[in-house]
């Protein structure tokens, strides 16, 4: 198995730098992935697979369909881009002003495509289908969920699902697996601050929104430091504090909005009340007024363990005991790839891609951030040699 599926990815091997590159040239952000969806349609279709376009609004599924019947696999890429000013210099750069495929997306869209391009010509092999979601913004507000609801494990039904990022943290070609939590729990909060504004020369008429939102975003770093056990994971982050219009003017109002990291599900539940009254605390000390948004995203994304076994023992015999790695911890990024998980076992990889001697060392959502190529065909191995096992025949 492992010789044929290698010949096959040699076969492709340009026509998938190819691909990835031309995704890589033409990002498209959340729920906006037209031209992208476009794309892999076609290229599912000409390659012999049922497609369905629309779901989700940009997301696509095509469906292989084995010899003969027996159990489906869901193979998910996403596929949106990030609002980010490209600065990798890449004759490839992306052509789309202010937008950026910096976490990756574009390899897995070619990962999940050369393996369909790949199990398309090893059909006679699979007893059962392969069914290939492509789903649109996982960055946010997240694809997933809307997917399922639209019916995308189901006619037929998903018994399995596999879905990897490409994960600079790791070294080139090998990958890292977990038999359980593998990325958190991913919320954000929005906090606006109402005070009263005024002249910069005379801050004691005002009621200083901008003074204000400091101190909570002090106070909520001490939440994470001083209520939290050190031995609980948990991430409090400001990403956005806007506030004002002239350098001699106080304003207002200033609006926060940050996000929240967790695993523990009573910290995920504690969290939001605790920001709430540490805000509401602060703002009625010092004499203004708040309005507060909490939003619950991604939950934890759980690999099964069962499962996942299956994964590394498959991973073990194609590329080597030595490039497969249980990760000594999971990440504090967040995934929608969770929603899957909480329908169907499956599991959720890392594929390495740092390579210190081509200068690959950035991390994900980095202006300058690009992939190491050459883990494409490790990627397209890595899923084909899983459907293949899953969906053997005798093995049903």
């Amino acid at each position: 198995m492992k010789e044929r599926i290698r010949q096959e990815i040699n076969k492709i091997f340009d026509e998938l730098i190819q691909i990835r590159r031309y995704f890589h040239r033409f990002p498209e952000l959340g729920f906006q992935e037209v031209k992208t969806s476009e794309k892999i349609a076609q290229l599912l279709e000409k390659w012999g697979l049922e497609v369905q376009k629309g779901i989700a609004k940009t997301g696509v599924v095509g469906l292989l369909k084995g010899s003969r019947p027996g159990k489906t696999l869901g193979i998910r890429s996403d596929i949106d881009a990030l609002p980010i000013v490209e600065q990798t210099g890449l004759e490839f750069a992306s052509e789309h002003s202010g937008i950026m495929h910096a976490c990756g997306h574009d390899g897995h869209i070619a990962i999940a495509l050369g393996t369909a391009r790949v199990l398309s010509a090893l059909k006679d092999q699979i007893a059962g289908n392969v069914k290939f979601i492509f789903q649109p913004a996982e960055e946010g507000p997240g694809g997933a969920e809307k997917m399922i609801e639209e019916g995308i494990l189901e006619n037929p039904s998903v018994d399995a699902i596999i879905g990897l990022h490409i994960w600079p943290e790791i070294p080139s070609g090998s990958i890292g697996i977990s038999k359980g939590p593998i990325m958190a729990a991913a919320d954000r909060f929005d906090i606006k601050i109402i005070g009263v504004g005024g002249h910069g020369a005379v801050p004691h008429k005002a009621v200083d929104p901008v003074v204000i939102g400091s101190e909570v975003v002090v106070a909520l770093q001490n939440l994470i430091s001083r209520e939290i056990d050190p031995l609980d994971s948990a991430v409090i982050s400001i990403g956005t504090f806007q506030a004002g219009s002239a350098f001699n003017i106080i304003p207002k109002e200033a609006e926060l909005s940050g996000t929240v990291r967790t695993f523990n599900p009573k910290l995920r539940e504690l969290l939001p009340q605790r920001i709430e009254e540490i805000v509401a605390g602060i703002t009625k000390a010092l004499r203004a007024e708040y309005e507060y948004k909490y939003h619950y995203y991604y939950p934890v994304t759980i690999n099964d363990p069962e499962f996942t076994e299956f994964f590394r023992k498959v991973a073990v015999d194609l590329i080597g005991a030595d490039r497969v790695r249980e990760i000594p911890r999971p990440s504090m990024g967040g995934e929608d790839f969770s929603f899957y998980l909480q329908k169907v076992p499956g599991t959720f990889f890392f594929l390495g891609t740092r390579n210190e001697k081509k200068g690959l060392n950035k991390s994900v959502h980095h202006p300058e951030y690009t992939i190491d190529e050459d883990i494409l065909p490790i990627g397209v191995e890595l899923f084909c040699g899983t459907a293949l096992t899953y969906l053997k025949p005798d093995s049903q």
